[in-house]
């Protein structure tokens, strides 16, 4: 019954499993893998091992994203300011878009009409060069789909295939509908899960965070408990994930 999904080659039986899909997948914060392995008589590392394979299968895709769209950054990681002098020194921290101890995450939300709800789409940037930055709403957001940004250089050129509005955060952060507050509220809706929840998430996997979160939002109001239990289950075919591909370069899992 296992076989061919997330569960493939798991010791651990289904009254584990189940139980484990549910509180990921409804848990507003989140849920940490010593708060799983409480509750289900695992070890923290097993416990570690089933929430990042759950994360798997609630990686979603789905259609482009049209309409109104706001599209913006964020950074996690240690603040400059929290950092001793000695690391910010050998980090070469600068204020502003810096990435330097940090890692860079875009953000795309569509933002809900009358009868839906707000949806998102994340991303780890691995460069915030303009030609990176605008082929990822290139490949999410549909042509001729209104975009909402801040005065990032990066962001300058997407006029040629969207409806490009930009607000000025040194000047005002409203202006009209054009803003990027959807996206800011999500910012820290998430920080609030990484920081309090997992406390410390390694780089390496973040993006596994990124998409528990984004699904836990994109069905916050269209489902159920229930109905999103059940579509995080339909996630589990099809996918597998062994330690060795999850731990990579890493020795041993030490967040959350």
């Amino acid at each position: 019954m296992k076989t061919g999904t997330i569960f493939e080659d798991s010791p651990l039986g289904l009254d584990k499993w189940l139980p484990c899909v549910w509180m990921i997948a409804n848990m507003k914060n989140g849920v940490s893998s010593h708060e799983i392995a409480r509750s289900l008589g695992v070890t923290q590392k097993t416990a570690w091992f089933m929430l990042h394979r759950i994360r798997l299968a609630m990686q979603e895709t789905g259609g482009l994203l049209s309409g109104e769209v706001e599209v913006d950054e964020t950074y996690i990681g240690g603040k400059a300011r929290n950092m001793h002098a000695s690391k910010r020194k050998a980090l070469r921290v600068k204020p502003g878009r810096s990435l330097a101890g940090k890692v860079a995450v875009m953000g795309l939300l569509e933002r809900h009409g009358n009868e839906t709800s707000s949806r998102v789409r994340l991303h780890v940037l691995k460069t915030l060069k303009r030609r990176s930055v605008q082929s990822i709403v290139r490949e999410q957001v549909e042509p001729g789909a209104s975009v909402n940004t801040d005065a990032f250089s990066s962001y300058t050129g997407l006029t040629a295939d969207y409806a490009h509005k930009v607000i000025d955060h040194a000047e005002t952060y409203v202006d009209g509908t054009v803003h990027t507050n959807g996206c800011e509220n999500f910012w820290s809706l998430l920080k609030r899960g990484l920081n309090g929840t997992y406390v410390s998430v390694e780089p390496f996997h973040l993006f596994r965070y990124l998409d528990e979160q984004a699904f836990r939002f994109n069905h916050r109001k269209d489902m159920s408990d229930a109905d999103r239990f059940s579509l995080a289950i339909t996630g589990i075919v099809g996918r597998r994930l062994t330690y060795r591909e999850l731990i990579g370069a890493q020795n041993a899992p030490n967040g959350n």
